[in-house]
């Protein structure tokens, strides 16, 4: 299999997590932390609704669950799949935790857009390779991808 196959893959499932945590009354963001085979290792959903928590964030909960379970070698080598672009916290958390990968499907500016169109939440405009870019090390970003089966899980969320 080759590595854009099994990138696709990936998203999809963290596309599907982003699903999981709509359904579970949250924001729709999923996240992954998958190794460099491309096996998963861990799995996150927003909870910022549930959790009542504005931290909540999948990427973030994700780092915080791989910095606690994996060490700094796995991180490494390990690449985050997101429904989403990462915001400006959770880039600055994934940077702090020493992954080395991010990939991701819907765009930070397209969800903007969208949220901007139709509701009145605030948003936070820097992507994350404008924050990655401000740090010592290099992390390979790689998105926006899958942007139709991304959209989907926002349609009619954020009115």
């Amino acid at each position: 299999m080759t590595q854009a196959h099994t990138d696709e893959a990936l998203l999809l499932r963290a596309i599907e997590l982003a699903q999981l945590a709509r359904e579970h009354g949250n924001h729709p963001f999923g996240s992954l932390l998958a190794d460099n085979a491309g096996r998963i290792l861990l799995e996150a959903e927003n909870t910022v609704v549930t959790g009542r928590d504005v931290t909540g964030h999948a990427e973030l909960n994700l780092v915080r669950a791989a910095s606690m379970e994996l060490g700094a070698e796995a991180l490494a080598g390990a690449t985050l799949f997101t429904s989403t672009e990462p915001c400006a916290m959770c880039a600055g958390a994934i940077y702090w935790s020493g992954i080395g990968r991010v990939v991701y499907a819907f765009g930070a500016d397209q969800l903007t857009e969208l949220v901007q169109d139709i509701s009145d939440e605030p948003t936070l405009q820097l992507s994350c390779r404008e924050v990655f870019a401000r740090g010592e090390r290099a992390i390979e970003v790689s998105g926006p991808h899958l942007t139709d089966r991304a959209t989907a899980v926002h349609e009619g969320f954020w009115g």
